[in-house]
């Protein structure tokens, strides 16, 4: 039986990249997305939030409740549809309950508290609509579930360098082309990297939503493995090396919580050690993590 989540917790999860493009701009060539001002790295929420899809899939995905809504080449609409299907809702007749209306305003589409009940089936059967939430008021319409655990995007701690390679593969893939270069046949291209760059994201876990949701505490237990192990998963040559380096949790006594999430980020330190110029490990960097003692009240600290 699942266990219902009554506590808040606020998070940082502190990741690195070695030699490998952590989260290419589709609108710049697909370069490492730097804030234009700073120079600072950035890495999007959705991109973290897809190496945690992937990890529960790969480990989870065949447990009732594990399956992922928004995963490689899926027909978003057609998971609906199948909510509907399981519920026994007939969307080409009128609703079986009059309170949802005498006859279907549309054919295909849920109305009054059959919305209500797919949105419930939804949430029981991906992991990823009752963590991070989903729009599924599209199709046969599932309506909207804003979810309990939120990102923001993470930012490397100093302004990170990108290098560009030249790199050859040894065959073309056209015969003309290989006609071309009488039989040569080598293929020149581009590939970015950051040298290194140490990368920090927060987040936000609520149990108000949580409840809406079905989000639990065994739920988070996944969660917080996945964020600690997704990157062993992910290897990719265009990657390099990635690793989480730090989970760093912050554990509420109460479910509305017991200090600002921005106060508690504060606590932590991360700074260059005393003679590092250019850092190219996470061994460069000095994090300092607060006692319990050094936080205000009602506030526990969890290191993963």
């Amino acid at each position: 039986m699942a266990t219902e989540l009554k506590k808040r917790y606020d998070f940082m999860l502190l990741f690195d990249v070695k030699d490998g493009n952590p989260n290419g701009d589709p609108d710049a060539g697909n370069l490492p997305r730097v804030d234009s001002e700073t120079g600072d790295g950035l890495v999007t929420d959705v991109c973290i939030k897809r190496k945690v899809r992937n990890y529960v899939l790969l480990t989870k995905g065949t447990e009732a409740g594990y399956d992922i809504f928004v995963k490689e080449k899926a027909i978003l609409n057609k998971e609906i549809e199948k909510a509907y299907s399981d519920l026994e809702i007939d969307l080409s007749k009128p609703p079986a309950d009059t309170a949802d209306g005498k006859k279907r305003n549309k054919d295909g589409q849920g109305q009054g508290n059959e919305i209500q009940k797919a949105r419930d089936k939804m949430c029981e059967t991906y992991f990823d609509i009752r963590t991070f939430g989903a729009v599924m008021s599209t199709g046969a319409n599932a309506g909207q579930v804003r979810g309990p655990v939120q990102l923001t995007f993470a930012r490397s701690v100093d302004p990170i360098v990108t290098l560009e390679h030249s790199i050859t593969r040894m065959a073309v893939a056209t015969e003309a082309e290989a006609e071309k270069q009488s039989g040569d046949n080598r293929t020149m291209g581009r590939k970015n990297t950051v040298p290194y760059g140490l990368y920090v994201a927060y987040g936000f876990v609520s149990p108000a939503l949580a409840a809406q949701t079905g989000f639990s505490m065994e739920d988070l237990d996944v969660f917080w493995t996945a964020l600690v192990n997704m990157f062993d998963q992910d290897h990719s040559a265009a990657r390099g090396l990635m690793a989480t380096q730090k989970l760093i949790v912050f554990e509420h006594d109460s479910d509305l919580g017991n200090a600002p999430s921005h106060k508690l980020f504060d606590f932590v330190k991360i700074e260059k050690k005393p003679g590092v110029e250019v850092p190219r490990k996470f061994a460069d960097y000095d994090v300092t993590i607060p006692t319990e003692a050094e936080l205000p009240a009602g506030i526990h600290i969890i290191e993963k």
